[in-house]
């Protein structure tokens, strides 16, 4: 069988986290890496082996004979660096989110619509051990008709901004929730829904830089999403709030279920089910892995474990890589990619307009 050629942009960044996934999978190979951190690119391509180096993306896309281009670069970069690809029929695996503005999203869509190639929003918290747990369980039915789910993305960013400067104006620099997939990615999945029209709040402006300029997104920002199914979702998205991290809490309430992620000093993931439960109270979700885990997580490989983002990395580049042997839509295609990213970016116009609520377009009737 060919091996699928990668390139990597940003590889001397947040790309590295894709290194390993790509190395260890017998059906690709990590063939150019490019950044323009020319230096320390060069010290990360010598310890794997990797001698074709670019500092310019498009030399890489003409001249390395790359069949995945993988975008591990800023936000504002991700749909330009994706576009250049598609034109050339390069498959594409997407840091998120998927686009910063709607008329990027829409040049998006209109690229990978037009090209042979396909296209995967690497969403690594879908991937991650109880997520998909959680997800085989919405599939089975266990927590009935599904109609509230919380997810919440607190990451104090304040010294990072300084050194990932992109970060000041299109995470913090921006109001209403700038990074929503993470958060609401994995709720999508376990509901089998959309969301079709949002409104975002925030708690004010409480934090400056360095420089003494007030940061631009409120400290914590709430959006509501109605989903198509009549369901209710709230993402809680915090980069600025002095407080511990907990970038990976969520919730879901069904009819005869409900599930919360562990919020931190001991505590667990939790779960009830009617059909699994004499009486109303938690039990640990690990209890439920051997019946419903699916196979790859219950016996990983050791690189899949130490992976990054919970593994998450690893697994959503081996789906990646198989939808391209096997000719079939990626797990997180383009509008998958949509549903996950336009709900933040019409949270930017609610939260300009006193929280208005506002319609979220479907990027599936998008000609």
């Amino acid at each position: 069988m060919k091996q699928l050629k990668v390139g990597i942009v940003g590889a001397a960044g947040r790309g590295r986290g894709f290194f390993s996934a790509f190395i260890h999978n017998p059906n690709t190979r990590l063939e150019a890496v490019c950044d323009i951190d020319e230096e320390r690119m060069k010290v990360t391509a010598e310890k794997v082996g990797v001698s074709k180096i670019y500092t310019d993306y498009e030399e890489m896309l003409d001249k390395a004979g790359i069949d995945i281009a993988v975008i591990g670069t800023p936000m504002p970069l991700h749909v330009p660096q994706a576009i250049m690809a598609l034109r050339r029929n390069i498959h594409v695996l997407s840091e998120v989110p998927a686009a910063v503005s709607m008329d990027e999203a829409k040049d998006l869509v209109r690229a990978v619509n037009r090209s042979k190639a396909k296209y995967m929003m690497g969403e690594n918290y879908c991937y991650m051990r109880p997520n998909v747990l959680v997800k085989e369980l919405a599939r089975a039915g266990l927590f009935g008709e599904m109609y509230l789910a919380e997810g919440e993305y607190v990451h104090e960013l304040k010294e990072l901004n300084e050194i990932t400067r992109w970060r000041r104006k299109w995470q913090t620099g921006i109001n209403g929730n700038t990074y929503p997939t993470h958060s609401l990615g994995p709720l999508l999945q376990w509901m089998q829904d959309r969301v079709v029209s949002v409104c975002c709040a925030g708690t004010g402006h409480h934090y400056t830089d360095p420089r003494g300029d007030r940061y631009e997104n409120e400290d914590s920002t709430t959006m509501l999403c109605r989903l198509a199914k009549g369901g209710l979702a709230t993402i809680r998205l915090d980069m600025l709030s002095n407080r511990p991290h907990n970038m990976v809490y969520y919730s879901l309430q069904g009819t005869d279920g409900c599930y919360e992620a562990p919020r931190g000093l001991g505590d667990q993931a939790k779960i009830w089910l009617k059909s699994k439960s004499s009486s109303v109270e938690w039990t640990p979700l690990s209890e439920l892995e051997q019946e419903f885990l699916p196979d790859w997580w219950l016996h990983p490989p050791k690189e899949a474990i130490e992976a990054g983002h919970g593994g998450g990395d690893y697994w959503q580049a081996r789906d990646f890589v198989q939808a391209i042997l096997e000719d079939k839509e990626p797990p997180i295609g383009i509008h998958e990619a949509m549903d996950m990213t336009l709900p933040g970016l019409v949270s930017q116009q609610s939260i300009e307009r006193s929280s208005e609520w506002l319609p979220v377009p479907n990027s599936r009737e998008w000609s």
